[in-house]
């Protein structure tokens, strides 16, 4: 099992037209990702700021594209079930990466944060475990 990067999935799932290094690769990338692999939350952090920040895609092409990830049997994504969780979150408001960042604090009893913005959204999605609003 090899593990995949943020490019990888990019040229993967983005098929980018006007970069010409990209269409170069998307074939390279297409066989990788068709083989048993591995994707860390690291690397998924990533992919949705290369996708949201980078190609401008919408958050709802930026879930599909991280729930078709998820649905292809033969990659295994780090802590899934946490991935998923916080895939949820992130279609109901939340941006990704705090999504993320609660979800995988599951054994704490709280999330502290200054940012008032993630303490209201977590509150009224109930998220596990709380966030706890700092200040």
């Amino acid at each position: 099992m090899r593990a995949l990067d943020t490019n990888v999935l990019a040229r993967f799932f983005v098929d980018d037209a006007d970069d010409a290094q990209a269409a170069l690769q998307r074939p390279a990338a297409i066989a990788a990702v068709s083989e048993r692999s591995f994707v860390s939350v690291t690397v998924l952090l990533e992919l949705e700021w290369v996708m949201r920040g980078f190609y401008k895609l919408p958050a709802k092409d930026v879930s599909r594209v991280m729930r078709a990830l998820a649905s292809i049997e033969h990659i295994t994504l780090e802590d899934r079930d946490v991935v998923l969780a916080a895939i949820d979150a992130f279609d109901k408001g939340l941006d990704f990466a705090d999504a993320l960042h609660v979800a995988r604090s599951a054994r704490a009893s709280r999330f502290a944060t200054f940012d008032r913005k993630l303490a209201r959204r977590a509150k009224a999605l109930a998220l596990t475990p709380p966030v706890e609003l700092l200040g």
